[in-house]
């Protein structure tokens, strides 16, 4: 594996962990509108998502945000 390899999988777990607590964050702050089931590898999402909220912490997770 690559230096390119380790890099692309960094930014994968950071994507795919930004996307996970952004979800969650909206279904907690909104139960009613948004349940998500976290499983092994898999979410199960259910209701209204602001996905405007997804793609920013999505992009500040790759720009290096918090």
């Amino acid at each position: 594996m690559g230096t390119s390899d380790l890099n692309q999988t960094t930014l994968e777990a950071k994507a795919v962990a930004a996307v996970t607590e952004e979800l969650e964050r909206q279904a907690a702050e909104n139960p009613s509108k948004l349940s998500v089931r976290r499983t092994t590898g898999k979410l199960t999402v259910n209701g209204e998502v602001d996905v405007d909220a997804v793609v920013m912490v999505v992009v500040g997770s790759m720009a290096g945000g918090p």
